[in-house]
């Protein structure tokens, strides 16, 4: 699917930027990003060339899962600000043209939802079926063998008041929502209308491919593939039957349908980890379910030209028509681009690529610097998931460190007070005010691709064609009406070639990944630098 688009969406030209509201950018002096210190910060995320902010969650929660644990769907946090702070930030928002889209976890609430507590409280309360509840197996335990995602030990937890166990994907103060009871569909969905009404222009789904179970819980089968010295121990299994099951497309889609009472514009975004032919079937029949199923396949794979190649082109081969490609480099979850390339001049490439690709980019915040996950000392670990399965490197604080603003305030300028977590070492050196005034900096490479990308339509709309070649260079063509360009990237430590494919002959360099290019026209072979990325323009 590389082909252009006569019709597009706001979602489809846009670029997104993932705030870690915890991080970004603190108000009040209590050491937690908000609301308004977000709000603050509109006209950097301006200066970048930014068009979509989606927000991690911002709802009341106890934070056992730093938001993720929702005890109400239809307010503010008060760490974060209020409902009127955030129409504030909305309004502002949409006043420099940009969307907003909020992640939603539907897939569980927190133990302290009111839902939970009638929930728990008996087996006929009204609310009784609204999670899932199964009666003790035949040994008196758990009623089968589904594991957690944090800590690897049963996902079930006994619940003396109903003489039930209730099952958690993640934490045990994360109970799942029955999603087979009409009901529990119901209110979420009442939920989602509280803010399209506010004006809210979609959101991301949380975990959403774990909505469903199967409805006779069956035990999931071992994991041939498991290795626990490498693996989260929850691997340990194939989560066969507590996850992806086939009827969770019918309610993303049907989740479309509330969304379409707003317009046809309002955006879903489906959090997965699957391959691509798993993965576009969430798009629904007919695209009638989430417009964006993340694609974290360049999250997951080893930083090499053949394999990158490959997973490119099967992904865009496999999307159905009418669809649209996405993209991500870094999230909340996973370790950052640039700890992850090992190199900073690789961390500029995988800005080149991410920015350049057919399909909607995601940015992480921070990664406009090149920051790096920070190590993080045993007494001020935060993360759940590193507390509960200690040790195999899966610990998530490292890449949710406050954004660094200044190099001559306290803390970088992200709090008057003590960050939740510790910054960088290098905060004073990399920062936004430095790297905004350095015009050789990754801050200014990722605004001059974005400006790129929005002054040129063969980056957003255009025609997507692979450089067939072999070794440490990736490259493809973008084309659209009378213009083309190559974006070539060399993912290697030594100079690398490439020979120009035919009708493409003499190209003049726009960009480099390294600074200054070289004027004049580039003919039959291209020479990249170490660690190089380039982008030429078709003579």
């Amino acid at each position: 699917m590389s082909e252009p688009r006569t019709s597009h969406h706001w979602w489809q030209t846009g670029v997104i930027y993932e705030v870690y509201v915890r991080s970004f950018q603190d108000s009040d002096g209590d050491g937690i990003g908000d609301l308004e210190g977000l709000r603050s910060r509109l006209d950097y995320l301006e200066w970048l060339g930014v068009d979509i902010l989606w927000l991690t969650p911002i709802y009341p929660s106890p934070m056992v899962e730093f938001g993720y644990d929702i005890a109400n769907y239809t307010d503010v946090e008060p760490l974060f600000g209020s409902l009127a702070g955030f129409d504030a930030l909305l309004a502002d928002a949409h006043g420099r043209g940009m969307k907003v889209v909020l992640d939603i976890a539907p897939n569980h609430s927190s133990d302290q939802h009111p839902w939970f507590v009638e929930s728990r409280s008996s087996r006929t309360n009204p609310k009784a079926d609204w999670y899932l509840w199964r009666d003790p197996g035949p040994d008196g335990g758990p009623p089968n063998n589904w594991l957690s995602a944090f800590g690897g030990k049963s996902a079930w937890e006994f619940e003396p008041r109903r003489g039930q166990y209730y099952y958690h994907a993640f934490m045990r103060e994360q109970p799942d929502l029955n999603w087979r009871n009409p009901e529990v569909e119901g209110a979420i969905f009442d939920a989602l209308r509280f803010w399209l009404k506010r004006g809210v222009d979609g959101f991301r789904i949380d975990v959403i491919w774990h909505l469903l179970k199967d409805a006779e819980f069956r035990d999931n089968p071992p994991n041939p593939d498991y290795d626990p010295k490498s693996m989260p121990s929850n691997d340990a299994q194939r989560a066969l039957y507590n996850t992806d099951r086939p009827e969770v497309v019918d309610i993303v889609e049907r989740t479309r349908g509330v969304l379409r009472e707003f317009g046809e514009d309002r955006l879903i975004i489906g959090e997965l980890y699957h391959s691509p032919e798993r993965m576009v079937r969430f798009y629904g029949e007919a695209a009638g379910g989430a417009q964006m199923p993340h694609n974290q396949m360049l999250v997951l794979l080893p930083w090499k030209a053949d394999g990158l190649r490959d997973a490119i082109e099967k992904y865009l081969a496999s999307i159905p028509e009418d669809c649209w490609p996405n993209w991500v480099l870094s999230n909340h979850d996973k370790p950052r681009i640039a700890t992850r390339v090992g190199r900073p001049a690789q961390a500029r490439v995988a800005r080149m690529l991410l920015c350049t690709l057919f399909g909607t980019p995601t940015l992480y915040y921070g990664d406009e610097l090149g920051l790096e996950n920070v190590p993080i000392p045993p007494e001020l670990l935060q993360d759940p998931f590193e507390k509960l399965d200690p040790g195999r490197g899966q610990g998530r604080d490292g890449q949710r460190t406050p954004m660094p603003w200044q190099p001559d305030a306290p803390h970088a300028g992200f709090t008057t007070g003590k960050p939740w977590l510790p910054l960088g070492q290098d905060w004073r050196e990399v920062n936004v005010e430095v790297q905004r005034n350095n015009p050789d900096s990754i801050l200014n490479l990722t605004r001059e691709l974005l400006q790129l990308r929005r002054g040129e339509a063969a980056f957003t709309l255009g025609r997507h064609r692979l450089v067939l070649n072999e070794g440490p260079v990736l490259a493809y063509r973008r084309e659209h009406e009378n213009k083309g360009f190559l974006v070539a990237l060399n993912l290697s430590r030594d100079f690398a070639s490439l020979e120009l494919p035919h009708g493409w002959r003499a190209l003049e360099p726009v960009l480099s990944t390294l600074g200054a290019v070289t004027s004049g026209e580039v003919r039959g072979t291209l020479r990249l630098r170490p660690d190089e990325g380039l982008i030429l323009r078709r003579a």
